[in-house]
């Protein structure tokens, strides 16, 4: 009989335990819309792009990271975290090495051949592409979550929406400004209406001309641009990224004197590290932009 008991007894035992463990599981859902799921918060990270270690760092998670990619240089103690490569090529057995438990992946910066590779690991992989500036603080949450650090997380999130929410109305109803982005110069490239840098311009009231173009990236013409006119030419200037890496000049548009950008003087420059990175820095990259095309308003003609 007390056998009986105490078979029973351990039994429930079991199934509460078993319970419990499910309750306890860490469950989001990444940016391809896969579940992802932890049984305990991740301890030993790797991240695969250097926005991911921003991310991270704000989730709560930065002194979790063991390995990290290439330009991982923000906040200033990313810098120390040791390299497991670049997002053209990784070094697959430094991170077997690392065992990690979670594997933060950028889809489109990672090969897909790599990350196949990756998969064959069996460490779970949450993939990061932020497209829109809400999908900013919805990520730092979701890292919270697989961390454990919420609290911290949600303080991060909500202060950047906090700071977008603020530039959304100080500039809603202000005259919108024509704006060509420029990527690169040679060749000549830009970005459409579906890039985050395209919202932000959107954000600050300002009109991206060639946010109807298909490819997320177009390549254009100089003559598409004189054509375009616009009242504004931004590009991203070297940040901390740019000791390797030239960024695009706009020097040459000085050529065009009769152009409204270069007549007003409103070429403008916006750190790279500020505006290109789907980060929480993306709100100073904004406010920067914002004041930039407030003085653009200001050259016009009276």
């Amino acid at each position: 009989m007390l056998f009986r008991h105490f078979l029973a007894l351990t039994f429930i035992v079991a199934i509460f335990s078993s319970t419990q463990a499910r309750a306890e599981a860490l469950t989001v859902t990444d940016d391809t819309g896969a579940t992802v799921t932890l049984a305990a918060p991740a301890q030993r990270i790797v991240s695969l792009a250097p926005h991911v270690t921003e991310l991270l760092f704000a989730a709560g998670g930065g002194a979790r990271i063991v390995g990290a990619v290439s330009y991982s240089d923000y906040p200033p103690q990313a810098t120390s975290i040791p390299h497991v490569g670049d997002n053209k090529s990784l070094d697959l057995e430094r991170i077997v090495a690392m065992k990690p438990d979670l594997i933060v992946v950028w889809r489109h910066g990672n090969a897909l051949r790599q990350i196949d590779r990756l998969r064959e690991l069996h460490v779970p992989l949450f993939f990061s592409e932020p497209h829109r500036l809400d999908d900013i603080p919805v990520t730092i949450d979701k890292l919270g979550i697989l961390l454990g650090t919420s609290t911290e997380a949600n303080k991060a999130s909500n202060a950047f929406r906090h700071d977008i929410t603020n530039l959304r109305v100080r500039y809603a109803n202000q005259p919108p400004v024509s704006v060509f982005y420029q990527v690169w110069d040679d060749p000549l490239m830009t970005l459409n209406g579906t890039h985050i840098v395209s919202e932000v311009i959107e954000l600050c009231s300002g009109r991206n001309v060639f946010a109807d173009l298909k490819p997320l990236v177009p390549t254009i013409s100089t003559e598409a641009v004189l054509a375009a006119d616009p009242e504004a030419i931004v590009t991203a200037t070297p940040g901390a990224t740019s000791s390797e890496h030239a960024l695009p000049s706009l020097d040459t548009w000085r050529k065009w004197p009769s152009m409204k950008a270069v007549a007003r003087g409103n070429l403008f420059g916006i750190d790279g590290d500020l505006i290109n990175r789907p980060t929480p820095r993306l709100a100073l990259g904004a406010a920067a932009l914002c004041e930039d095309l407030e003085a653009a308003r200001t050259r016009r003609p009276k």
